[in-house]
């Protein structure tokens, strides 16, 4: 016996909903990127991270916060203002995501498993080239988000389409 719409509606609202916070709070994550990265644009503030990172009185056995000056210098200031840009692309497409899937809009569903899935490569290149337990956990996650979106977007909407 199939189930009316509405419940398969209902069933799936609270993993809708999860998506989306998960979706809001990543363009949280990245409109704070982009406004550091704007700061970072401006010499003395690049300057001031710098100096700071350089004279830093903290045991550093990983040579981490070195590659870290080094990567910064590499890079200079005016490379901020293009990752903040990029941060603040990604941000408006998250939060599409994230308001369209709080608002159950079926163009939501699809908008989101394309966008992730378009991402799925890069991060398994990731993981398979620089290891580490974050990137695994992002993959599979990202993964799942795909296959659980794809399922509810297959099924028959009981609203109009959006």
């Amino acid at each position: 016996m199939t189930k009316p719409v509405s419940e398969i509606e209902a069933r799936h609202g609270f993993g809708l909903r999860v998506i989306a916070v998960y979706e809001v709070i990543k363009t949280l994550c990245l409109i704070l990127v982009a406004f550091v990265a704007f700061g970072l644009h401006q010499e003395q503030n690049f300057e001031r991270l710098v100096h700071t990172l350089e004279h830093l009185s903290l045991q550093d056995s990983s040579g981490m916060r070195w590659r870290m000056v080094e990567l910064l210098q590499e890079m200079g200031p005016s490379k901020f203002m293009a990752i903040g840009i990029v941060a603040l692309g990604y941000a408006a497409i998250f939060a599409t995501e994230g308001i369209g899937l709080w608002l159950r809009k079926h163009w939501a569903e699809w908008f989101t498993v394309i966008a992730t899935a378009s991402l799925i490569p890069v991060e398994a290149y990731e993981v398979f080239h620089k290891f580490n337990w974050l990137k695994l956990g992002a993959l599979i996650g990202n993964i799942a988000i795909v296959i659980y979106l794809v399922r509810i977007a297959m099924q028959p909407h009981g609203r109009k389409p959006s």
